[in-house]
């Protein structure tokens, strides 16, 4: 049986002719001189005339994709996350947030010695000395994520805006 296995196997390599050059020619000779062989490969070829003939490719509708998509329409989807979500817990983190940020600013401001500036009245930056404030790696770490959570709310803000605008331009 794993004779006729790999005979098959041997003959369909060179009927698709991907067998390789020495290969063809020893396939040629077992067709010439055994029997077995040749009945094989007459009936093989046979088969592989008649799939080229007679098997058509099917393509789909020209209304495939217009189908899947009304299908897909009739389905339930989820709704979206303006339904489920509460605002007030969201604008709630946000407030959190702002007044962390401005709990900060008003510490900063506290932590400034007035009295080191110049007799000139103007407010020079450079005397400051702002390394007692921000010399913290959490106090940074911190920093840095609220400046990346308003970015992200800025970005949401003005994706909302641009949907009001294309609303009302159409």
């Amino acid at each position: 049986m794993s004779q006729n296995i790999e005979m098959e196997a041997r003959l369909w390599e060179y009927i698709d002719g991907i067998a390789k050059p020495e290969e063809r020619s020893v396939i040629e000779a077992l067709i010439q001189t055994q029997q077995e062989w040749r009945e094989k490969y007459q009936e093989m070829v046979a088969l592989h005339q008649d799939l080229q003939e007679h098997l058509e490719l099917e393509a789909p509708s020209l209304r495939f994709t217009k189908n899947v998509m009304e299908e897909i329409a009739r389905l339930h989807i989820a709704p979206a996350t303006s339904t489920y979500i509460n605002k007030k817990i969201i604008y709630g983190i946000a407030g959190f947030f702002i007044t962390l940020i401005v709990g900060f600013v008003i510490y900063a401001i506290a932590q400034i010695d007035w009295s080191s500036g110049s007799g000139s009245g103007g407010f020079e930056w450079n005397r400051i000395d702002f390394s007692g404030i921000f010399n913290n790696q959490f106090v940074n770490i911190f920093m840095m994520v609220n400046i990346v959570l308003g970015l992200m709310l800025f970005d949401r803000y003005l994706t909302a805006q641009k949907k009001n605008w294309k609303k009302q331009a159409s």
